[in-house]
């Protein structure tokens, strides 16, 4: 693995006890039955799926840095496919949890699009890594 896939993994790994730390206020919210997240299924289901999709989307990048470095794709484009898998599960997370910050907002705010961007980015850098395995 590249000097650069090993540091790229060593930010994923560090985002790990983030997620963690989410997972662990979402389990304070049930347990305490703060207002705003039993009583807001908006803010509920969008909370949720933010922690999910760190957990998957991390674990998802730290196996797909074991394949950019096998890949014929110029150094730049290696380096693009790192920051937008790097990208993805810290802005599709952070526009699930921001869209609804306030426990009474039972409708998503405008950094909802957040998702999409990291969406976006998580899908041409996977069909960048995909092209470049081929």
């Amino acid at each position: 693995m590249s000097p650069s896939s090993l540091s790229t993994a060593g930010v994923l790994l560090i985002l790990v006890p983030t997620i963690a730390f989410g997972g662990a206020s979402l389990l304070a919210h049930i347990m305490r039955n703060i207002p705003g997240y039993m009583d807001n299924p908006t803010r509920r289901g969008l909370w949720r799926a933010g922690h999910a999709h760190a957990s998957v989307l991390v674990l998802f990048a730290l196996v797909a840095m074991l394949y950019i470095d096998q890949t014929d794709l110029s150094d730049g484009l290696k380096t693009m496919v790192r920051v937008l898998l790097v990208a993805a599960p810290i802005l599709m997370p952070l526009g699930f949890f921001l869209s609804v910050v306030r426990p009474r907002d039972t409708r998503p705010n405008p950094l909802i699009w957040l998702t999409a961007l990291g969406g976006a980015g998580l899908a041409v850098g996977t069909f960048t890594l995909g092209i470049g395995l081929l």
